[in-house]
């Protein structure tokens, strides 16, 4: 495999392998397509090297199918690799429906019933690798405060490695993250008007 070759190492008193295996906390944010798909690709790897991995979807409906849902759980129960548990917050809300006007009480509670279910799996290690789907919306809406998320997300114990999808990334957050990844968007189908596509966005 490549070596990537650091641009500083750090005087942090650990060595290559300590600093190598370290738990990451990684952004996946932007305007353009791939933040989720990219997760789930990282969740595969997560999976193959027979970690426990916990999906937690805080936005997209409880009702939609998912690909990669299908996919990983089915791999999950193969008994080959990791477990693969998926949680879903939404209730059909999204970035796209949700407007300044009507009522988001219900949907603001169950994204906080998420995060503390969330906080409950770190604490109790129940997973090595998280995708938080989305959950980027959450906090940049003001429903989870960005601090608490900063603060549990850096003293969670064990090595637990946490992706969090969605745009408009807090700025604390991503001052936080390891690893951040901004997507942009050079060009798009529904620029010219084609709606979502069986087999390429679910």
């Amino acid at each position: 495999m490549p070596q990537g070759q650091p641009e500083t190492v750090p005087d942090d008193g650990l060595t290559t392998r300590q600093r190598r295996n370290r738990p990451l906390l990684m952004v996946h944010t932007g305007i353009g397509k791939g933040k989720s798909t990219a997760a789930f690709g990282m969740a595969l790897r997560a999976w193959n090297q027979g970690w426990p991995v916990g999906v937690f979807q805080f936005v997209k409906s409880a009702k939609w199918k998912v690909g990669e849902e299908n996919a990983l759980k089915v791999l999950g129960a193969t008994g080959e690799g990791g477990s693969v548990t998926w949680h879903k917050m939404g209730e059909g809300w999204s970035w796209v429906q949700r407007g300044l006007h009507g009522d988001n009480t219900d949907n603001e509670e169950k994204a906080r019933e998420g995060w503390e279910q969330v906080k409950r799996d770190l604490a109790a290690e129940t997973y090595k690798f998280y995708v938080l789907d989305e959950f980027a919306y959450p906090m940049h809406w003001g429903w989870i405060d960005v601090e608490e998320v900063v603060r549990v997300l850096r003293e969670r114990p064990g090595t637990q490695h946490v992706v969090i999808t969605g745009r408009n990334a807090p700025q604390a957050l991503l001052d936080a993250a390891d690893l951040v990844t901004d997507m942009s968007k050079v060009k798009h189908p529904m620029d010219a008007g084609q709606k979502g596509q069986r087999g390429i966005e679910w």
